[in-house]
């Protein structure tokens, strides 16, 4: 099924006896542009392979499953989605949650990394830089894409990614441009994938009403819970990271 209802994903569409460019070709190419701005090379080297269970306690339960537990279902699940995105539409979304270094970008890159490598479109957007590129449009001497460029990618592209959503008290025009973000996609049945640090029962005092009820309809919640901030015990075992970087270990220093 092709994913643009204009042209049938050939690019160009006929219109009074004359070919026309698609708007969808404009908007992989921005999408193209705003991935390569968001997922950086470290991002894109996060895949399933690389993300590492051990980090979750097998100890420490939280709802009568241990980290480790939910740390698997949340990974079962991504690893599902982008099978199911690869064969073809997939209606539901995945929403990561739990504190500040509990591996949700992470997880939400293995998806976007795996589906690019596919050739499925997705859009990886980090929602404060996002808003931000929304406001940046307002400049009239600043040259670029428009607002309504922005808006439009990221409501029809196949698979959206949405990392960092509820990270600040939005204003009243970030909770606007996020509901209609959020219920374009729910109408039209496209995946969001979302990522964030607040807590399921505290989202609606960041996003609303309106846009968390969408966003729970979309998406089938999965938290994340650790120990220790993964980034921190990254850097307190920095070999550790190393081999699981594939990157060659520092060699001992000799002594005389």
């Amino acid at each position: 099924m092709p994913a643009c209802n204009i042209c049938g994903d050939r690019g160009i569409y006929i219109s009074a006896g004359a070919a026309h460019t698609c708007r969808c070709v404009q908007e992989l190419a921005l999408g193209n542009r705003l991935n390569a701005a968001q997922l950086t090379q470290s991002l894109r080297r996060q895949t399933f392979d690389r993300f590492g269970l051990h980090y979750y306690s097998s100890e420490q339960a939280d709802g009568g499953r241990t980290y480790r537990e939910t740390a698997q279902i949340a990974l079962r699940a991504a690893r599902a989605f982008v099978e199911k995105a690869k064969a073809g539409p997939a209606a539901d979304g995945l929403l990561f949650a739990g504190r500040v270094g509990t591996g949700k970008t992470f997880l939400a890159c293995c998806i976007a990394n795996a589906l690019l490598d596919a050739h499925v479109q997705v859009l990886f957007l980090v929602v404060p830089d996002y808003l931000d590129r929304i406001r940046s449009t307002y400049d009239l001497e600043r040259p670029g894409y428009t607002e309504l460029e922005l808006t439009e990618a990221a409501k029809r592209v196949p698979v959206l990614v949405l990392d960092d959503l509820g990270a600040h008290h939005y204003t009243e025009w970030g909770r606007q441009k996020l509901y209609s973000l959020v219920n374009h996609r729910l109408n039209h049945q496209l995946p969001v994938v979302v990522t964030t640090n607040v807590s399921l029962e505290d989202l609606e005092e960041y996003l609303g009403e309106r846009t968390t009820s969408r966003l729970f309809q979309l998406c089938r919640p999965y938290r994340l819970l650790t120990d220790i901030d993964i980034r921190i015990s990254r850097r307190l075992n920095p070999e550790e990271a190393a081999v699981r970087q594939n990157r060659p270990k520092k060699p001992p220093e000799s002594t005389p």
